[in-house]
Parts: C-alpha cells; structure tokens; sequence
C-alpha cells in the first residue's frame, strides 16, 4: 500500500476504530476486490450485504452512466417528476405483498428507520416504540435508541440521552409480546437477527407477533435492510417467513452498490406524512435519480436472470462443504446469510488475520465474537464456492 495514501487516510479520513483494515483497493469485479498489486481478494461481506448483483455488475455501472448524463440532482425529494425513482418505486411495489405500495426513498437504513420511526409514531398518536434485544439498527439518534438492551448500552451510554419511551423484548420468546400493548406506537423487528449472529425465527414467532401487533394497534415495522433484496432466498424475507408488516425498512443491496435507503408502507399510513405537519419528514437527496437508476437496474437483473431462485441452494452448499471442519460448532443461515460458529472469540480474532493474509474478506458480529459472516454476493458461482471454502478451510486448519 502506497504510504502516504495510508497516512493520508488515518489523518484525514474520520475513524472508526482505533484498528481499520487499511487494505487499498484498486477495482473490483464480481465476486473479487483487488489491490493496486493485484492481489485478489474473495469479498464475502458483498459490503454488509450491499453488492448481491456483484461489484462492476455492468447493468446497474451503465445505469448510472446514462442517468449521470442526462441528469442528476434537481430538487429535493417529493417535488419533481424524475422516471427512475417512479419506475423503481412501482417496481418495488409490484414486488412486495399488498398494501405495501408508497415507497419513501433515502439515502441510508439509519435514515429508513428514523423515517419509519416517525411515520408509526405519527400515524398511531402513541409514543412508547419496543425493539428486540440483540438488535442493531443503525447509528444516528432514534436508530440507535432502538439497539436492544441491554447489549447495546455499550454503544448507547456515550451519546445519551437518545429517546425516552423505548423498550426491548426477546426475539423468539412468545411470552414477552404480552409487552406490547395499546401504549405501543411500533415494534421494530428483523425478520432474521443479523448483527446478533444470523438468527432466524423461530416457527410461528413472527405470525404470533404480527398478531399480538395487530390486537392492540401497534405497527409492525420489518428491518429489511440487510435481508432485503434476495439475501434469503427470496427478494424479501416478509416472503419467505410469510408476515407482512405495516411498514418495512430496506437499503444496503436496494442502491445496487450507490446510497440509497427506503421505509415502504400503505398509502393510507404514509399519508399521514403529508399534513399536520405539512413536511412531515423531508430529504434532499433521498431518491437520487443516479441512485435509484442503479437500484432499479440491480433489481431487474435479480428478476431477468432468476438470481433469487438459486440463493438457498447456494447457501446449503457454503454449509454442506463447511460444517464437517472440526473447528466449525455450528452454523446458522438463511439464504446466503451464514454465521458460521467457532464458540471462542480467540479463534474468530485469529482466523480475520488469516483471512486477510490468504485473500478472503469476511467479517464478524456486532453482537457475536466468536463467528465469521457469510454473506457473499448472491452471483457467486459454484466454483466460486467451492475455492473459496478451500482457502477458507486452510485457514481452519490453521486455528
């Protein structure tokens, strides 16, 4: 790595920690990212779950050619007439289960939920907002009120004080949804628990919350910005546990690789936006016509080359070639979003500095040390698979 670039970096470029990565990337192709010396790296990260078309995926670089050139920013979000956000917006509608239709794009999840957040609160004239423990949302005030506690306190107590009337409940306990009553403007909820360490539900726990939510007025607000878009083996992960919600946040993979952010629900909820106050929640650059064109051209390709489809057999297949390691306790999925356990945070430590050294981006939880993510763009071939799980392997072997 070119030195003073590094230098540069660390003294210029606002940390987040006191240990970056600090490898420079030169370009990227598919599954790969590469350094000016040309090394390969395998990125199964795909961003935190961003680039599931892969990364030069030539659709969505056109996409934003064309749109760069014939416009960009015009005026703030909901005043103008541009064609990429409406077709994307219908799109998104077609795509989703009745009456999720009104598509209020952004730049970020962080944003889709502090959007989503107000709109529940707005909508239902109540004030107390329950999360799940374990939970992340994202890093901006409102969102990270809703981090689950107490695991999140250790992010949360440096910035209080964040919202009042906020509480957290067990993800997959049916006795705590006798919490949520007619006080509760929303319960924000990941249909699978990502940054807890790849939790799916349990059978009948996302039906029985729908339920409970129902009975007493609450919304039900489904955090999509991580399973949306494919990751679990269906565009949307409301699809394949079969709940939908009143109101769903996405991002991450919805941009194609460009910013981009939505909380999508009924016309009849999202009205409540427009009036008393009027303005009720604006953006600048929400719904970029240059973002929205590369989400829109990610999503067609998804559909136009039955990408979806094949995401559960590939991720069986990252399980079946890597569960018989002895090093490997366990491994949770869903889709192509794998927690693969190794039960002590000494060996997850040492296996990311093997990573990198053999050319593999992984990464782990936020909530879970002791496991490495899977979470590879959806495009990934199957020969892809397989060497990737041989380096991966050679690194277990090392532990």
């Amino acid at each position: 790595m070119n030195d003073i670039l590094r230098k540069q970096f660390l003294r210029h470029v606002a940390q987040t920690s006191p240990a970056p990565q600090l490898i420079e990337v030169a370009r990227a192709e598919g599954v790969f990212f590469y350094t000016p010396e040309g090394k390969p790296y395998y990125d199964l990260v795909s961003g935190v779950s961003v680039n599931n078309v892969g990364h030069g995926n030539r659709a969505v670089v056109e996409a934003v050619q064309r749109q760069a050139a014939d416009y960009m920013h015009i005026m703030v979000y909901g005043e103008m007439v541009e064609r990429p956000q409406v077709e994307f917006a219908r799109l998104l509608a077609e795509s989703l289960p009745e009456p999720l239709d009104s598509v209020y794009f952004l730049n970020s999840g962080a944003e889709a939920v502090e959007g989503a957040l107000k709109l529940a609160k707005r909508y239902t004239a109540r004030t107390e907002m329950i999360s799940m423990r374990r939970a992340y949302h994202g890093s901006t005030h409102g969102a990270m009120s809703m981090m689950g506690q107490p695991e999140g306190e250790e992010w949360k107590c440096a910035f209080r004080p964040l919202l009042p009337d906020t509480k957290a409940i067990r993800f997959n306990n049916i006795e705590d949804l006798s919490l949520i009553t007619e006080r509760t403007a929303c319960v924000l909820c990941e249909p699978v628990q990502g940054e807890a360490g790849v939790i799916p539900p349990a059978d009948g726990y996302l039906q029985a919350l729908r339920q409970r939510c129902t009975e007493v007025g609450a919304l039900l607000i489904f955090d999509e910005i991580q399973t949306g878009m494919g990751r679990t083996g269906e565009m949307f992960a409301m699809q394949k546990y079969g709940v939908t919600p009143d109101i769903v946040c996405l991002a991450k993979a919805l941009g194609g690789g460009m910013p981009l952010g939505a909380f999508i629900s009924s016309q009849k909820i999202m009205s409540t936006l427009t009036h008393n106050p009027v303005l009720g929640h604006i953006t600048t650059f929400g719904g970029h016509p240059v973002c929205c064109a590369a989400g829109l051209a990610a999503m067609r390709f998804l559909q136009d080359n039955k990408v979806v489809e094949d995401v559960e057999r590939k991720g069986a297949l990252y399980e079946e070639l890597l569960k018989d390691h002895p090093a490997v306790k366990e491994i949770r999925r869903s889709g192509m979003l794998l927690a693969v356990e190794l039960g002590e945070s000494e060996k997850l430590y040492k296996i990311m500095d093997l990573f990198i050294e053999e050319g593999i981006m992984s990464d782990w939880f936020l909530y879970c040390d002791t496991a490495f993510r899977i979470s590879a763009p959806l495009v990934i071939t199957d020969e892809e698979i397989r060497d990737s799980v041989r380096i991966i392997r050679n690194c277990l072997d090392r532990l």
